[in-house]
């Protein structure tokens, strides 16, 4: 029962979460109508809403809702950058945990499936540096945040080198949708709108994440060589 117990929390909680219709509020159509009511809910008690933003934000990720770069953009838009960015990286780690969990709990194996292949494909990854490529897979746009989340206790990845993975490896990402946040109100106010496509693709953002990557993929290297020095 114990082992059943923090996957039937997240499946009851994802029911609920689709069947009260609160996915319709994780839009950028919600930020730009209710603006000015989320400005004020945060002015007036700021520590408040820090709280009740983090504890959102780590909830949807447990669940794993679809929509955390939507929700980066809310924290950049309602805290800026600062302390913006850190409240997004707390509680997209604390969320990303849990699920790490449920992996390793009874339902590993229907979660198995729902990754399907790209867990199987990470799994040689994992085994030639766990935290290198486990920083890589945060690092990266294109794989899944949930789908990493699963795959990582699916392949008993220790916890340490997930926190560590996780936290330091989703910064850049968080950095930049929460400058997007940020910019947001401006934007709204002139008439603008707010758009996703090509964001992390752009050369200025592009360039600095291959950076990280290649830094991370040196330890890996490194392995290899002294592997093949051995034999």
């Amino acid at each position: 029962m114990k082992r059943f117990a923090l996957p039937a929390v997240i499946l009851v909680a994802l029911i609920g979460f689709f069947a009260l219709g609160l996915h319709r509020y994780f839009t950028l159509d919600a930020l730009r109508d209710n603006r000015d009511a989320l400005r004020a809910w945060a002015a007036t008690d700021p520590v408040l809403a820090m709280a009740i933003f983090v504890a959102a934000y780590a909830a949807a990720v447990a669940i794993s809702f679809p929509g955390a770069s939507i929700l980066t953009i809310f924290g950049g838009f309602l805290f800026g950058l600062w302390p913006g960015t850190p409240l997004i990286v707390v509680a997209a780690t604390i969320g990303a945990t849990i699920v790490f969990f449920a992996a390793k709990t009874a339902l590993g194996d229907m979660l198995s499936k729902k990754a399907g292949g790209f867990a199987a494909r990470m799994e040689k990854g994992f085994r030639e540096g766990e935290l290198s490529y486990m920083f890589i897979l945060r690092l990266a746009p294109v794989f899944p945040f949930w789908a990493v989340n699963i795959a990582s206790g699916l392949m008993n990845v220790s916890l340490r080198n997930f926190l560590i993975g996780t936290f330091f490896g989703i910064i850049p990402g968080s950095f930049v949708y929460a400058s997007i946040g940020a910019g947001a109100g401006a934007t709204l106010d002139a008439g603008g709108d707010i758009s996703l496509a090509g964001v992390l693709l752009k050369p200025e953002t592009l360039t600095p994440i291959i950076g990280l990557i290649v830094l991370a993929l040196i330890p890996v290297f490194l392995k290899r060589n002294a592997a093949r020095k051995e034999q």
